[in-house]
């Protein structure tokens, strides 16, 4: 059986999850695994564009590096990142070869994709002098907090999955900082309730927890205005990059604007022709960045959802960049009923109709969450 087909017999999904699960696996192989550097990303936002930030500039900087991000867009090797490239089919399959060989059946059976795929990540990381680790969902409890850490990034904290992570922000923030173990660098926040929450969480378990702006001199500041010129960097990319630049002060890393010349990961505002980008932001934080970045400009917006977004807030945070939506039909378990998302977009007054095809002379924008992205470059675009 090769390594997809048997991811294929693990649901992606859980109505309810075994947070007990990871944690008791890992325990019984960690002697088998080596432990380079790990630095954890936590938050709801911008976690996979800090991350790749991070990684290119540690590789750029002659380190062995390790991104692991989730989830992916076309395939699987998307999710696991080494030196500068997605991981080959070959190396998959000799991680997944010795993993099984680690593995007691029962335990290789019961773990979830995610929890199987991030111990697969770490076998291929192995011989790596860092691993940048992004969260899957939340951060406590997550699969890939049960490793030692050097360091925790916390992007943007915000609602979203509230069924798993809680009703509110403070909520929300302290089971996502709760995967802290030592030291944090938090990035600029929309909410002050998670400053709160990691000041108190800092002096109850004697964290070193510091905000972005703490570890960015001057001159790290015109070095992120250089290289957000040259990449064409957004407002909500420039401040991923300032929290990657941030962690490399706090390791103590020399670098050079030089080190950060490749464009974030794709799907994050990409411009895949003149007239559309694609963005797999899938809820309302992710809807704001949106239009902060394109405001002044008006969009077809090739739009579906899962049904668990808040949507008819996401489309009224969009509205402004707005010309017409057009459903895009994706085949997701998770996917809101069409006729749910258009009485929404009735409600609203935005003129709508289902996506057929790409017309010549407006500017689109394809948006909602990665399946619509996935759903519009394999059947739409060439």
């Amino acid at each position: 059986m090769t390594l997809q087909e048997y991811l294929n017999t693990k649901p992606l999904y859980y109505e309810k999850i075994d947070y007990t699960r990871m944690p008791r696996v890992y325990e019984k192989i960690k002697s088998f695994l080596n432990h380079p550097k790990i630095i954890h990303i936590i938050g709801t936002n911008g976690k996979g564009t800090t991350g790749r930030f991070l990684a290119n500039a540690l590789y750029s900087m002659g380190f062995s590096t390790g991104h692991y991000t989730s989830p992916h867009i076309l395939e699987f090797n998307e999710r696991i990142w080494k030196n500068g490239k997605n991981v080959s089919n070959a190396e998959l399959e000799e991680a997944y070869a010795e993993l099984q060989k680690i593995l007691s059946k029962d335990d290789a059976s019961s773990l979830s994709y995610f929890e199987y795929t991030t111990l697969l990540a770490v076998i291929i990381f192995k011989k790596c002098d860092y691993i940048i680790m992004e969260a899957g969902l939340g951060g406590e409890f997550d699969a890939t907090a049960v490793f030692a850490k050097t360091l925790t990034l916390v992007t943007p904290i915000a609602y979203d999955h509230e069924t798993f992570l809680g009703s509110d922000i403070e909520q929300i923030a302290a089971t996502k900082l709760n995967a802290i173990q030592n030291n944090a660098i938090l990035a600029m926040q929309n909410y002050k309730d998670v400053y709160k929450v990691a000041d108190k969480l800092s002096s109850e378990k004697k964290l070193n927890i510091y905000r972005v702006e703490e570890l960015l001199s001057s001159a790290d500041k015109q070095k992120i205005e250089e290289i957000s010129k040259k990449l064409s960097l957004v407002p909500y990319l420039i401040e991923n990059l300032s929290l990657s630049i941030a962690a490399l002060n706090f390791l103590k890393l020399e670098y050079a604007a030089a080190n950060f010349q490749n464009p974030p990961l794709f799907g994050r505002v990409t411009k895949i022709n003149e007239n559309i980008i694609v963005d797999v932001g899938h809820n309302v934080l992710a809807a704001k960045s949106l239009v902060n970045a394109l405001i002044g400009n008006k969009y077809i917006v090739i739009y579906n959802s899962y049904k668990d977004k808040n949507y008819k807030e996401i489309l009224s945070i969009l509205k402004p960049i707005i010309l017409q939506v057009e459903i895009i039909v994706i085949h997701d378990q998770r996917a809101a009923k069409i006729e749910d998302i258009q009485s929404t977009l009735n409600n609203l007054e935005i003129k709508h109709t289902i996506f057929q095809e790409i017309k010549p002379g407006y500017k689109y924008l394809v948006f909602g969450s990665f399946s619509v992205v996935e759903t519009f470059l394999k059947n739409y675009y060439e």
